[in-house]
Parts: C-alpha cells; sequence; structure tokens
C-alpha cells in the first residue's frame, strides 16, 4: 500500500506472512483440526469394536451429540456473541481438549480391564463407562461448536475486513487445512491402531490434545494482540456507549451503522438493542427462562435473514448416512474394511475436498457465489448415483427381508432371543483382546467390495460439490449477517445441521443393520436433493433468469450482495 518506501526482500515478506494474525489463525486450525479428526474418526471405530459388530452404540453417540447442539446451538451462539471474543476463544479451547484427554484416559481403561468390567456387577460398571464416554465427548463437542464459530465464523470475517475476495479465500484456505487434516491424520492414527493397538491409538490421541492445547492457547493470544478489531464487539451496550462519547456527533454513528444495518431485516436491529439490556431488570423467573427465550428470539431471527433458505439447504445435507462419520466407517467396519484401509480411504475423500475448494475459488471468480452454489450442488447430486446403484450392486449386504429391529431386539432381550446372531456377538463382548479378527469364514467374499467400492467412489466424489456448497452457503451467511448476530444465527445454522443429522441416527437407530444400510442410502440421496431444490429456490428468488446465465467481473459483486438489497429491480 505504501508506494513510497523501499520494496521488502524476499527474506522479509517471508517473516511477515509467516508472523501474520492470517497465518496464525491457520496454523491454530491446523492443529485444531488434526486433534479432531483424529478424535473422530478413532471414536467411531472404538464405539464398533467395544459393543461388537453392530452400529447401535455409534448411533446412539451421534443421537445424543446432534441432540445436545440441537438444543443449546442457539444458547452457545449467544453465549459467543455476549462475551469476549479472547475469553469465548480460550474457554471453548480448555473445555474441548480437556474433555478429549480424559475420554481417552477412560478408553484406555476400558480396553485394558474390559473382560474384568463385563464381570463387575453384571457388567453396569462397563455401561457406565460407555455412558461416561459419550457424555464427555458429547461436552467436548460442544465446545468444538464454541470454537468454530467464534474462529471460522466470526475470527476469519474480522482479520479479513471488508475485503470479500480475501474472506473466500481464507474460507478456501481454511478448507484446505480441513482436508489436509483429514488425510493425514486418520492415516496416522488408523495406522497406529492397525499396527499397534487401540490401547496405544488412545493414549496418542490423548497426549496430542495436552500438547496442542497449550500451543493453541499461545497462538489465539498472538492472533489477538495482532488484530486490534477482535477487540471491540459491534453488538455490544457498553461498546456502543462508548463509540457515542468518543464521537461527539450523532449522526457519524448512524452513518458508520447504515451499511450494516441497511442490508438486514428490522427485526435484526431490534434485537441487537433487547438483548443486552434484559439481565440487569429480570427477576429470579426471567432469569430461570432467559435461556429459553434466547432460544426462541435466536431462531426467529435466524428464520428472518435473508440467507434462509441458504442455509437450510445446507441442513438438509446433514440428513445423510453418506459421509465419512461414524455411522459410514462402522458400516465398512462390518463390511471387512479394517482402520488401515478407511484411513486411506479418507484421506482419498479429503483430496477430493481440496479439489472442491480450489473448484469453488475459480467458479467464483467466474460465474459469482450465488451460481457457484448451484453448480456444486449438481455435481453432488450426480455424484451420488453411484451410491444408489452401489445399493443393489454384487456384495451388497442389502436385504429388507430381514426384521430392521433384529439387531436392537437382540441386544436388549439376550442370547436366547436369537441364538445364531447373538453367539457372534457375544464372543466379541466378552473377548479380552479387542484387536482380535473375526474368524476367516465370517470374513466377507471378496465379491462384496464391489458394493463398498461403488459406495465409496461415489461418497469421495461428491466431496468436491459438497465441499464447494458448503463454502458457497458460509460466505452467504458471513456477508449477510450484521456482526453483533454471528454467534446466534451461526449457532442456529449449526442447530439446524444438527436436526437433520439427528434424524440420520434415529433412522440408524432404527435399522442398525447392515442389510438395512441400502435403504439409508436411498434416503439420504433423496434429502440431498430435497437441499438442493431449496437451494435452487433461494438463488431463483434473488437471480431470477440470470441464474442459467453467465455474468461479467462486474455483475459478480451485484450477484452476490443481490439477496441484501431490496427489491428493485
Amino acid at each position: 500500500m505504501d508506494n513510497s518506501g523501499p520494496k521488502k526482500t524476499c527474506a522479509e515478506t517471508l517473516r511477515d506472512f509467516f508472523t501474520s494474525a492470517k497465518f496464525l489463525i491457520y496454523m491454530g486450525h491446523a492443529l485444531s483440526t488434526w486433534g479432531d479428526r483424529m478424535w473422530n474418526f478413532a471414536v467411531a471405530v472404538f464405539l464398533v469394536e467395544l459393543y461388537g459388530n453392530s452400529l447401535l452404540l455409534t448411533a446412539v453417540y451421534g443421537l445424543v451429540v446432534a441432540g445436545s447442539v440441537l438444543l443449546l446451538g442457539a444458547i452457545i451462539g449467544d453465549w459467543v456473541d455476549r462475551n469476549p471474543r479472547l475469553k469465548v476463544a480460550q474457554t471453548s479451547l480448555l473445555v474441548q481438549n480437556s474433555c478429549v484427554i480424559v475420554c481417552g484416559i477412560l478408553l484406555m481403561v476400558v480396553f485394558q480391564f474390559k473382560e474384568q468390567l463385563v464381570e463387575l456387577y453384571n457388567g453396569w460398571i462397563l455401561t457406565t463407562c460407555y455412558i461416561l464416554v459419550i457424555s464427555i465427548a458429547n461436552i467436548a463437542n460442544l465446545a468444538s461448536t464454541a470454537t468454530s464459530i467464534t474462529i471460522q465464523r466470526d475470527w476469519v470475517v474480522v482479520v479479513a475486513g471488508q475485503d470479500s475476495s480475501k474472506l473466500a479465500d481464507m474460507n478456501a484456505t481454511v478448507r484446505i487445512i480441513d482436508q489436509l487434516t483429514n488425510i493425514l491424520a486418520p492415516m496416522l492414527v488408523g495406522q497406529i491402531m492397525a499396527f499397534g493397538s487401540h490401547f496405544i491409538g488412545c493414549g496418542f490421541i490423548s497426549g496430542w490434545n495436552l500438547c496442542s492445547m497449550c500451543l493453541e492457547y499461545a497462538l489465539l493470544w498472538k492472533v489477538y494482540q495482532k488484530t486490534p478489531a477482535l477487540a471491540v464487539k459491534g453488538g455490544q451496550k457498553e461498546q456502543h456507549q462508548e463509540l457515542k462519547q468518543l464521537s461527539h456527533s450523532t449522526g457519524n454513528v448512524e452513518n458508520s451503522q447504515s451499511p450494516e444495518e441497511s442490508s438486514q431485516p428490522l427485526m435484526n436491529q431490534a434485537s441487537v438493542v433487547a438483548k443486552p439490556d434484559s439481565p440487569k431488570e429480570q427477576g429470579c423467573c426471567d432469569q430461570v427462562t432467559e435461556p429459553l427465550r434466547t432460544l426462541k428470539s435466536g431462531w426467529v431471527a435466524y428464520y428472518n435473514q435473508n440467507i434462509f433458505f441458504a442455509g437450510m439447504s445446507l441442513a438438509f445435507l446433514y440428513m445423510t448416512v453418506l459421509g465419512f462419520d461414524c455411522i459410514t466407517t462402522g458400516y465398512a467396519y462390518t463390511q471387512g474394511l479394517n482402520g488401515s484401509v478407511l484411513s486411506l480411504l479418507m484421506g482419498a475423500s479429503a483430496i477430493s475436498g481440496i479439489c472442491g475448494t480450489v473448484a469453488f475459488t475459480w467458479v467464483r471468480k467466474k460465474c459469482g457465489l450465488i451460481r457457484t452454489g448451484f453448480i456444486s450442488g449438481m455435481a453432488q447430486l450426480s455424484c451420488l448415483m453411484l451410491c444408489v446403484i452401489s445399493v443393489f450392486a454384487p456384495g451388497s449386504p442389502f436385504d429388507l427381508s430381514v426384521s430392521p429391529f433384529q439387531d436392537l431386539y437382540t441386544h436388549l432381550i439376550g442370547e436366547k432371543a436369537l441364538p445364531e446372531v447373538d453367539q457372534s456377538l457375544a464372543t466379541i463382548l466378552t473377548s479380552g483382546n479387542a484387536t482380535t479378527p473375526a474368524p476367516a469364514e465370517e470374513m466377507p467374499p471378496l465379491q462384496s467390495y464391489m458394493s463398498v467400492g461403488l459406495l465409496f467412489s461415489g461418497v469421495i466424489a461428491a466431496r468436491v460439490g459438497l465441499w464447494s456448497f458448503d463454502l458457497t452457503v458460509t460466505q452467504l451467511i458471513q456477508e449477510n449477517v450484521i456482526e453483533s448476530e454471528r454467534g446466534v444465527i451461526n449457532g442456529v445454522q449449526n442447530s439446524m445441521n444438527y436436526l437433520l443429522d439427528l434424524l440420520h441416527f434415529i433412522m440408524v437407530i432404527l435399522a442398525p443393520n447392515p442389510e438395512a444400510f441400502g435403504l439409508l442410502v436411498i434416503i439420504s440421496v433423496s434429502f440431498v436433493a430435497m437441499g438442493h431444490i431449496m437451494y435452487f429456490r433461494f438463488a431463483f428468488k434473488n437471480l431470477g433468469s440470470r441464474l442459467f446465465l453467465c455474468c461479467s467481473p462486474e455483475q459478480k459483486e451485484e450477484t452476490v450482495d443481490s439477496p441484501s438489497l431490496p427489491t428493485t429491480v
């Protein structure tokens, strides 16, 4: 920017970049996501291994996690809005990593002494351990939600300033980091579990989170120091008063607020003013019901956003078993794929996601932000057709003649109800060595991998469109939600995501056997299609017939901002 000064040397440029707030955010995010990816991959394998050849425990875990974020997402977002940025980031970081460390230690105890725990108090001690693992892991996920909202949805926007292109590049870089950690982290922990043991895998994850927590804490502090704007939050009453005192002209304040306020519904402005005033004048009864009122106001504000249908379309993509979550990982595990192969598949998925991230930046420059979402959705839906084909391919376990409640009934009633199925499960549950492989006659034949191969081919290819679409909706929310409501709106968005995620876990709980997985695949593709229909409605409402036309560079910015403009076209 300073043309009069001397040009910087290459060493000085590199030094400035590696000490910049942007790079430090990338580093902190890389450390955080590395630990998250290792834990998310490992916990699915751990739960399947602990509970036998069943997806039931993984589905219960997913149900608890999804239900918690659904109920508390808006409240977490409101907490992010009300508190200083540094306090929110540091608190959520400490809680998240501490919970993962405790979970890892608890799982080490279970794997080491599982045989004794099964016999102790008729297995109630082991059941208590399962409950503790799921509960503590759920707290870690809630803290991770707060971290994601404050760093990826708020800090990144502040560091990028008012530059939409810089914001898009930072979002894309954050997603590339996500995908690189998806390649490396599961591969590492998968090899540790395959060639070592689950006990060693738990210990490694706990140790990593302990070291990572200290480094991330220091990086957050450095970013905060280098970005003075992070110390100011636009929606707090005290800061509004300070601004009025510093600038004796009220007209200046009004002018500084008008660009943001004019692009939002009037209800958003009212909610910003109302929030800070309420705590002081509340009675005891009002304070008890405050979380409920916060929850209600957050959902109402979300509904009145101009990006409502875009956010809903993203949420509908969570109603799927076609992702590398604990359900799909657990299903692949029942089909004979070990941790090493699964980690390689997750690596391939991450490479596909990186391609989608790169495609997002390129397509956005050529076609604009809203059109990018439409193109990405069509690409994702096309690739998922391979998953539908895999349901009917040779080797698929799809068989609706098997009762979907058989596995649930087996575990509730006991061995006498279904002796053929329960004998194999009982052998696994009472085994002291969690890594003992299944007998050779129970392993799936080679041709069965054709169905699994088609399934994962479709899932991996669809990641290109999925990640590009996710970046599109993320930036639409970032650019069209005022600063003082970023936390609560993104919290509600997370709740919507988890609401649909909750439904897919309920589906798996009702039909946990691998024979019913094909039906879940068909339902998942249907929900993805409905989500993209919602996005088409949003895009067509804002662009009309221009949605199907190429746009010039001048028209691109109008395309991005059009959802916030009055309907005067």
